[in-house]
């Protein structure tokens, strides 16, 4: 079976959610983006997608939370409204209802930020780059 390609329009949508999770950003305003009404938008993303706008993009502030609950010592209230979200309290449930763990809970499972060595960001992409790539390094192959 073959599938169509996700059209353009949602995954315009998808990017701005991706790129600015941590504005006051809702289903609105990505329904804008894609230039659809919100409710066709909401059907036609779920459809593409498999989840609602609301859930991907609350999904994309809860992952980026969790990272600074690992690698920061902001308070939770700080990491909360940095990531978009208005209430502290929903941010709880929320976080609690994706990794399982209140977000206090789940910060202690990790070493303190201060104890996290620092290394500089050079490194960190050296490292973090693929070791093997065969993008036209294979040279034992023949074109046909």
């Amino acid at each position: 079976m073959a599938y169509a390609p996700t059209a353009r329009h949602l995954l315009r949508a998808k990017d701005l959610a991706d790129a600015r999770y941590f504005e006051r950003l809702g289903v609105a305003d990505l329904a804008r983006a894609a230039g659809l009404s919100r409710a066709h938008f909401s059907r036609e993303f779920h459809r593409a997608f498999g989840e609602s706008p609301h859930a991907y993009l609350l999904t994309r502030r809860l992952e980026r939370a969790a990272a600074l609950l690992r690698m920061t010592d902001h308070s939770v209230a700080e990491i909360c409204f940095s990531v978009g979200l208005r209430s502290v309290g929903s941010f709880t449930t929320s976080f609690k209802g994706a990794f399982g763990l209140a977000p206090t809970a789940y910060r202690a499972q990790y070493p303190p930020s201060s104890q996290l060595p620092l290394i500089p960001s050079c490194i960190q992409r050296a490292y973090g780059r693929p070791q093997h790539s065969t993008f036209r390094e294979d040279s034992g192959a023949r074109r046909t």
